[in-house]
């Protein structure tokens, strides 16, 4: 493969110089998750190195987050910007002091890939606390029409909510779905379902939680049987919004369930979704901080639904390397100042860095390049799985761009190998191999992605 830059790996993984960092990086912050340490001063596209020297090709992507390549040369002048210095330097409190660039940073950046249907936006920190923010904007949007527009709050509300008591602090709730994952603060914790690690020794709110389709693979072969599955979940969503102790406010749902396994449904079924929310006024929330940005072969992951109407909000963050959520109400938007508000709403100069990702994303139409190369890629999983049918188990993500998926036995395993490879990939749910593409990965790195996986398999 000419002009192809091949990885590398000299070392075991992970290398000498990157056992003893990690060992004296643990001394000071808990460095056991840590697969390598990188030189991302080496590191370039789609080729993460690590301070060993070894090159890897990566298709996890810094945990689906890097979507135009390491030391990408638009990132790194938007870096050196006025607009990101003066943010750095000055950290507004937008809230209160915005930059006179604000509006312009917003409707040049974010605002210009809006999901359909959605024209404001509330900016956050991470993907857990666009969710939790998402939450509450569901909350008060029931009690908002419960009290009745314009009427006021009363003296025993106003008093109670101090003391996490009634009516102030009332009984609300968030339906979400097993397996689902939305984040680790405590509300967004709440509603994540897929691992005890998570979740373990932390109080958490009496929500419900619904089954997720388990669908079968290949999906031609069990239509029927699919068909079912997805009606008896959506009876159950039904259910549980009509019998729960306290109201639903709202439904958060994945379009893909990517730490609880890569997780897919129909787009009838997410249709059915929708109509159920808008039925009993429960407001649909889609989490798009891992499917967002083009990852999936469209800008936004629910537009393979092809909605009768949009979410009320979407919540980002990951690809797009800052964090918040789309909404078109106005009644989304709090009845007073200071109810969705802190100090940052966020981090400008990262909304800046999202405007630059944007802009390299639609001039080089690199979400109809994941599309098109994730075509080619899933025809070559296909014959890998034929090759190796006890090792590729389950295939999916087809039309998904490169949010390709599948289940193995040991995944950790493949990974470590895959690794001393030169390939960089993740495992999600209990037992899968996710793969998470940059949106530069090109035809030209399929060859070297799937000659690795035979010889890992073939050597297994």
């Amino acid at each position: 493969m000419p002009g192809v830059i091949l990885p590398e790996v000299a070392t075991e993984v992970p290398g000498p110089i990157s056992k003893a960092s990690a060992k004296q990086l643990h001394e000071v912050f808990d460095a056991r998750a840590v697969h390598f340490v990188v030189d991302y001063d080496k590191s370039q596209g789609n080729y993460i190195v690590d301070v060993d020297g070894n090159r890897y090709l990566d298709v996890y992507s810094q945990i689906a987050s890097v979507p135009v390549g390491y030391n990408n040369e638009a990132m790194l002048a938007a870096a050196r910007s006025p607009d990101v210095i003066s943010a750095l330097v000055n950290r507004p409190a937008v809230g209160n002091f915005p930059s006179r660039r604000w509006n312009d940073i917003l409707r040049e950046g974010l605002l210009r890939v809006a999901p359909k249907g959605t024209d404001k936006i509330f900016t956050a920190q991470s993907g857990s606390e666009a969710n939790e923010l998402a939450f509450k904007a569901s909350m008060m949007l029931w009690r908002r029409r419960e009290r009745g527009e314009g009427v006021a709050w009363t003296t025993e509300e106003i008093e109670s909510c101090l003391n996490n008591a009634k009516p102030g602090s009332p009984d609300l709730a968030v339906l979400s779905f097993r397996n689902s994952f939305h984040g680790r603060g405590f509300g967004s914790l709440s509603c994540t379902r897929s691992k005890a690690v998570h979740k373990l020794d932390i109080p958490a709110f009496n929500w419900p939680m619904a089954d997720f389709p388990a669908l079968k693979y290949p999906l031609e072969r069990h239509v029927e049987e699919n068909t079912a599955e997805e009606k008896r979940c959506l009876e159950q969503v039904e259910q549980l919004i009509t019998s729960w102790h306290c109201p639903v406010t709202a439904l958060i749902v994945e379009p893909v369930q990517s730490e609880g396994g890569d997780n897919h449904a129909s787009p009838s079924f997410f249709q059915g979704l929708r109509d159920l929310t808008s039925k009993h006024n429960v407001v649909f929330i889609v989490d798009e901080v891992q499917t967002g940005f083009g990852a999936t072969g469209k800008f936004w992951a629910h537009e393979h639904w092809n909605l009768t109407s949009g979410p009320d909000l979407v919540t980002f963050s990951k690809r797009a390397q800052c964090a918040g959520y789309f909404f078109g109400n106005d009644k989304l938007v709090p009845d007073t100042a200071y109810r969705q508000f802190n100090t940052w709403i966020g981090d400008p100069a990262r909304v800046v860095m999202s405007k630059a990702i944007i802009n390299e994303i639609l001039e080089k139409n690199l979400v109809e390049k994941s599309a098109h190369v994730g075509e080619k890629l899933w025809a070559e999983f296909e014959s890998l799985a034929k090759s190796f049918p006890e090792r590729v188990q389950n295939l999916r993500g087809k039309n998904h761009g490169g949010f390709i998926a599948f289940d193995t036995q040991e995944p950790a395993v493949l990974v470590s190998k895959m690794r001393s490879l030169g390939i960089n990939i993740g495992m999600c749910g209990k037992n899968s191999i996710r793969l998470r593409p940059m949106l530069i990965f090109g035809e030209e790195h399929i060859p070297i992605l799937i000659g690795a996986f035979r010889k890992a398999f073939g050597s297994a």
